[in-house]
């Protein structure tokens, strides 16, 4: 794939690499010279200097070649803005933009864009780490990488059926652990009864 990142700090350099090492066409655009210096010697991508709004910076950087854009500024206003550009102007088939803040994660969406929340990744990490037994997993298909994470089931759906759930935009449910640690698969059109101590197994795309 032709893939473009905006934003050369360290999600987007890290992004890059991986995607440079996956065997990906990737460029990296970012208006500072010195986040693009960072990238490991062994980047074989192309780098390009310019501002990230500029139309003219962006079809310069070979936009309108790519099938996919990821956004990664530290700027949420400055991410939808060009995530705007390139689904819209640009056409785009996918765009993707990092957001730092959960709360505003749905504007993301209402303007048809893919997001990825590092604040909300981390925080189910951390609570789940926290709270849980079971470690989450990360399984590859070809280059697509689905992450198995667990959740404790919350105290407000105790009672209620996996139908009652309210999972993360983007998240599948997998199955549930019940407390004595048997595993129950999630079936179409069959939900599970949820009970004290029993655990959320979701799947997350996050490539």
């Amino acid at each position: 794939m032709n893939i473009m990142i905006v934003g050369g700090g360290l999600l987007g350099r890290k992004t890059a690499e991986t995607l440079d090492e996956l065997g990906h066409d990737v460029v990296l655009i970012d208006s500072s010279t010195e986040n693009l210096a960072q990238l490991s010697p062994d980047f074989s991508g192309v780098t390009s200097v310019g501002f990230p709004m500029d139309i003219k910076s962006l079809r310069s950087a070979g936009i309108e070649g790519c099938d996919a854009v990821a956004v990664a500024t530290p700027d949420d206003n400055l991410n939808i803005t060009v995530g705007q550009i390139a689904k819209n102007f640009f056409g785009v088939p996918k765009v993707i933009a990092r957001i730092s803040d959960p709360y505003r994660e749905n504007i993301f969406e209402r303007f048809g864009l893919q997001t990825v929340c590092p604040t909300n990744m981390a925080g189910d990490k951390l609570v789940t780490a926290l709270t849980s037994p079971w470690q989450s997993r990360q399984v590859t298909f070809g280059t697509t990488t689905i992450t198995l994470l667990v959740f404790p089931v919350e105290r407000r759906f105790v009672g209620h059926t996996t139908a009652d759930l309210e999972l993360h935009p983007g998240d599948g449910l997998f199955g549930v652990i019940k407390d004595d640690g048997t595993f129950v698969l999630k079936e179409a059109h069959k939900e599970i009864l949820l009970e004290a101590g029993d655990s959320l197994v979701c799947s997350r795309k996050i490539d």
